[in-house]
């Protein structure tokens, strides 16, 4: 019975035989496979002990061989009988090692049909238990897709080793490149030594009082990340229209009055500027939503479908819908909602593996204080936003309040709360002008350039 459920699973022993051969013949693709195979995606149990046995020599830059292999398999616990003769077995039925990452490929294929089989599985026994709503399933079964599709697993327990394999390459592969930090750069460099950029999925928060300027400093960011990345940036505007937003990252691009530009009253160098703005900007990858009833489930859905997703950014928490579970909250807090929503945006950070910007209104409990600048307690419905968010960034202006200020538009990226570090204030200049922030140091150098 067992070796006929063995022929039914996909899997091919004769590729994973060919892959655990080629290291054992020659060592030097061994970086190469491990870059790509993981002990998943062995079937055959004795297979993957012999793989596991020479990633872990791998990983302490040990002599790996045949010999050395066995012995540190006896080491592990996970040596056979037969263990010995298996592995010059291995040897001699692989043809060369110069095909390995062919035979990686056919390895990595009955995997994925392997994990694909059971994904299918558990919707078929998602529905037949009507294990909630249909919308709830189809959720739950897209999102078990869409982790296939990026090569990963929802859930269950990973080694170590292999945790710190993808860590040790991502550090190596940032010192390659001469990185100064891991994230995506925001375009605002004091506020990236900070935050050490946009990371993959971290939920950033952005707060602010109406009219401050958050939903310009977010559209500053996501046409920086756009240009300098070359990644698809998704936009759900859930306040402003696709055709205002366009307006907004016009003027800034152009350094044109965003005024001049509603009007249409243009000099000719400023329709100069305007046409070499507005070529930069349709080069981009940006993607606009602006249905003002979206939900945290609609978003998930639609960014699963984008190819080389690099940053998402929503405006505003607080006009979002109910997150899509399912709930009733017409009996219940507002608070509540936005909690639940707040978590589902951290976890559709961590599944699509990008930074999630989500913008998000203050109370007015900071009116009434003599110093006006945001704490974390001013987040509006609060409940668990500041718990989610791995960065909570919040804008002040002087000027806001009081115009008779000295510098009306200096302004602050407060940084309220930093899971990479310190916390603390950024400088910048609000261009009310261009709806744009640009770093204070930045805009004095150009002022006396």
């Amino acid at each position: 019975m067992n070796e006929l459920f063995e022929l039914k699973t996909p899997h091919s022993a004769e590729a994973e035989q060919a892959v655990i051969g080629s290291m054992l013949i020659d060592s030097s693709c061994i970086p190469d496979v491990v870059q790509k195979a993981r002990s998943e995606d062995f079937y055959l149990e004795p297979n993957r002990d012999i793989f596991d046995t020479i990633f872990n020599m791998f990983s302490y830059s040990r002599t790996i061989d045949p010999i050395t292999v066995l012995d540190q398999m006896r080491v592990r616990g996970v040596a056979r009988d037969n263990s010995q003769n298996y592995l010059m077995e291995l040897m001699q039925v692989t043809p060369t090692a110069a095909n390995v990452m062919k035979y990686v490929d056919i390895l990595r294929e009955m995997s994925l049909m392997r994990a694909l089989s059971k994904v299918g599985s558990d919707i078929t026994n998602m529905v037949s238990e009507g294990a909630g709503e249909a919308d709830a399933m189809l959720e739950a079964a897209e999102r078990k897709i869409y982790a296939l599709r990026q090569g990963r697993t929802i859930g269950g327990l990973l080694k170590i080793s292999n945790v710190i394999s993808d860590v040790y390459n991502q550090i190596a592969e940032n010192t390659k490149n001469g990185a100064n930090m891991p994230g995506l750069s925001t375009g605002l460099s004091d506020l990236d030594s900070r935050i050490l950029g946009l990371n993959k999925g971290e939920l950033v928060l952005i707060a602010s009082r109406p009219g401050m300027g958050k939903t310009s400093i977010a559209l500053n960011i996501a046409l920086h990340v756009a240009k300098t990345s070359k990644k698809s940036v998704a936009i759900f505007s859930l306040e402003m229209a696709r055709e205002q937003l366009a307006v907004r990252l016009l003027a800034g691009q152009s350094l044109i009055d965003s005024q001049k530009l509603l009007t249409g009253r243009l000099s000719t160098p400023e329709w100069e500027r305007l046409n070499e703005a507005a070529s930069v900007v349709s080069e981009t990858n940006i993607l606009i939503d602006d249905n003002p009833t979206l939900s945290v489930a609609d978003m998930n859905s639609q960014c699963r479908r984008l190819d080389d997703l690099g940053l998402v950014v929503i405006d505003y928490l607080q006009l979002m819908q109910s997150a899509g579970s399912g709930r009733n909250y017409a009996a219940e807090s507002r608070t509540q909602a936005v909690s639940d929503m707040s978590r589902m945006l951290k976890v559709m950070a961590k599944e699509l593996n990008v930074p999630v910007i989500c913008l998000s209104q203050l109370s007015r409990a900071n009116e009434s204080r003599q110093d006006k600048r945001p704490l974390l307690s001013d987040l509006r419905e609060s409940g668990a936003i500041e718990q989610d968010a791995d960065i909570v960034i919040g804008l002040y202006r002087e000027g806001y309040y009081s115009r008779e200020c000295e510098n009306p538009n200096a302004a602050e990226a407060i940084v309220l709360k930093n899971r990479h570090g310190e916390t603390g204030t950024i400088d910048l200049m609000w261009l009310p002008e261009y709806t744009t922030y640009v770093s204070a140091e930045k805009h004095h150098s150009d002022e006396n350039y």
